[in-house]
């Protein structure tokens, strides 16, 4: 989970406060020194921590708080409005040249992602009706130019090129004319990175900057790397001047002191975030949406926003007709599990389910029984998906040797099988009026 460490420990403090009927000062204010250790210990900075914990002291230690009916619920208000504030307090965006083309210029130290980063990000921009084209502007790096080749060849979106004996500052021109000429509407240029700051990367940075007067500066940081990325965006922003951040592997840090130190820090916004290795799992970053997870209470919006991108709206009124007839096949179990699959690991996807990524805690969610599941599937005839009866002793044996299963995991995803169709069957009559209470705990996901 994001910030796991971070978030148990926060959700661990304000546990003890929702025990409490009435919260005293003191209640409060040793909550807060909880906080305030979980936060250095998340390598938060320092001064930010100090700055946050004064500010949630303010507010929580007053009459309205201590008197209220439920006190440490108004004191999770609190922090969760003052981490929202923290990280920028409301999405920020790209800003689209009302002429375009729109150029982005992307900087950062090697070994941050960038130029991965550029691919991602030509891919969202795809998703949202734009034609980016990506710059080859990184003469140094072995291979950036091929690898950026082979990301444009993946989003299907063109990439220009000069090789690496030209200028950068005359590739980023030379790209900008190149786009007008062919109706690209954005221009991702990805500059060369270096293994740490220096003179030359930054006189180099300029040079471009001047030259294609960028209407975006994004700057590519590690969020595993907590303050030293601080400590590099605001070296960058004081050199180079920046417009945003972009924090990658993110789905793999577990302790979020750079997300939570930058924008205060640097005073730029996070405009993106990356959640895993995937072309597509570069998303918006919004801050609200980060402390609500921080703090136990799941993100339902970015859940809804992953499944709308997976799943077809005609294909989910077709699904529900079966349902209503009781015509749910393994076709269709198949076919929806690939969707939920497509959403990101399973992992994720629960925990922003509010409540549920507590829950799990401890809970390994293994992807590979996920496998298994297709596997026996598709080793079923069309006959034997659409008719699950039909497997009997024989065509089970057959499907577990098709699959690379046993009979035994045949067998428990056939009872699975029926077990779904009985609560999709539940739902359709609850739909109609039934009380949710009668299916609770009733379903499981196979090999869960």
């Amino acid at each position: 989970m994001i910030f796991e460490g971070l978030a148990d420990k926060l959700q661990g403090a304000f546990d003890k406060l929702k025990g409490k009927g009435k919260l005293s000062e003191k209640d409060v204010k040793g909550a807060l020194r909880e906080v305030k250790l979980a936060l250095l210990e998340a390598d938060v900075n320092f001064k930010v921590v100090k700055k946050f914990v004064k500010k949630i002291e303010e507010r929580a230690v007053g009459h309205e708080v201590l008197t209220s009916l439920t006190p440490a619920q108004q004191v999770i208000k609190i922090v969760n409005e003052e981490l929202t504030e923290l990280m920028g307090g409301t999405q920020s965006k790209i800003t689209f040249a009302s002429n375009p083309p729109t150029i982005i210029m992307m900087a950062g130290l090697q070994g941050a992602g960038k130029t991965t980063t550029v691919g991602k990000l030509a891919k969202l921009l795809k998703s949202q009706g734009k034609n980016p084209l990506l710059v080859a502007a990184d003469i140094y790096r072995p291979a950036a130019i091929k690898q950026l080749q082979v990301l444009g060849e993946k989003v299907e979106q063109p990439v220009f090129t000069m090789g690496d004996k030209q200028d950068p500052v005359d590739i980023a021109k030379a790209a900008i004319s190149h786009a007008e000429s062919n109706g690209n509407d954005v221009v991702i240029i990805d500059t060369a990175g270096r293994l740490h700051i220096d003179e030359a990367l930054m006189d180099e940075l300029k040079n471009v900057k001047k030259a294609v007067k960028p209407h975006e500066i994004l700057l590519v940081v590690d969020s595993m790397t907590g303050q030293d990325a601080v400590n590099v965006a605001e070296n960058f922003d004081q050199a180079l001047g920046v417009d945003g951040v972009v924090l990658t592997k993110l789905d793999g840090d577990a302790r979020g002191g750079a997300a939570l130190s930058i924008s205060s820090v640097t005073g730029k916004p996070i405009k993106f975030g990356g959640f895993g290795e995937k072309l597509e799992d570069l998303r918006e970053f919004h801050p609200d949406r980060m402390a609500s997870r921080i703090l136990g209470m799941g993100d339902v919006l970015t859940l809804i926003e992953k499944a709308e991108a997976q799943f077809d709206e005609k294909k989910a009124r077709e699904l529900e007709e079966k349902l209503r007839k009781q015509e749910f096949t393994f076709e269709d179990f198949l076919d929806q599990m690939k969707q939920v699959r497509n959403m990101g690991p399973l992992e994720e996807i629960m925990g922003m389910i509010p409540g549920v990524g507590k829950q799990l805690k401890g809970i390994q969610v293994d992807e590979k029984e996920l496998d298994k599941i297709e596997a026996i599937i598709n080793s079923m005839t069309i006959e034997e998906r659409r008719n699950p009866e039909l497997i009997k002793g024989s065509r089970r044996r057959r499907i577990a040797m098709g699959s690379g299963t046993t009979v035994q995991d045949v067998n428990r995803l056939l009872k699975q099988f029926k077990q779904t169709r009985k609560m999709m069957k539940q739902m359709g009559e609850m739909s109609k009026g039934l009380g949710s209470g009668k299916l609770k705990g009733k379903f499981k996901l196979p090999f869960m």
